[in-house]
C-alpha cells in the first residue's frame, strides 16, 4: 500500500489550501482513512477521517473549516482546507486502515477506531499571521 500526499505550501491566514492524498495498492472494499497533523512540538492530532460507508469524522478544532472526502475513481483523499489559522500550521500526513475484523470505522474526534497501519511521506503546512 502506498499514500503520496501533495498540495501542502505557504499560505496567509484565513486562506485556503486543499490536500490530495493518492492511495495505491490495495484491493479491500472496506477501510477507513484519514489525516493527522504533527504540529511544531506537539503531538500528532488527528483532523477528519472518513469511512468506507462514507461516515465522516473532525477535530473540534477543524469543524466548519475542513472538509474531507474521497474520490472512489482515482482512490484519492482529500483535504479542503479553508479560514486557515497559524494553529494550524504542521505536517499533514494521509494514513489508511484495512485491516478486515473488526471493519475499519472512523470514531468521533478525527481518527480511525483502530488507528492507522499506513502512512504517507506527510506535506507541510504553513499559515502566515
Amino acid at each position: 500500500v502506498r499514500l503520496a500526499e501533495s498540495g501542502g505550501g505557504p499560505v496567509q491566514a484565513g486562506g485556503s489550501l486543499r490536500l490530495s492524498c493518492v492511495v495505491s495498492g490495495f484491493s479491500e472494499k472496506q477501510y477507513c482513512m484519514g489525516w493527522i497533523r504533527v504540529a511544531p512540538g506537539s503531538n500528532q492530532e488527528g483532523v477528519a477521517s472518513i469511512d468506507s460507508d462514507g461516515r465522516t469524522s473532525y477535530a473540534d478544532s477543524v469543524v466548519g473549516r475542513f472538509t474531507i472526502s474521497k474520490d472512489n475513481v482515482t482512490n484519492t483523499l482529500f483535504l479542503e482546507m479553508t479560514s486557515l489559522t497559524p494553529e494550524d500550521i504542521g505536517k499533514y500526513y494521509c494514513a489508511a486502515d484495512f485491516r478486515r475484523f473488526p471493519p475499519p470505522r472512523i470514531e468521533p474526534g478525527g481518527s480511525c477506531q483502530q488507528g492507522y497501519l499506513h502512512w504517507g511521506q506527510g506535506t507541510q503546512v504553513t499559515v502566515s499571521s
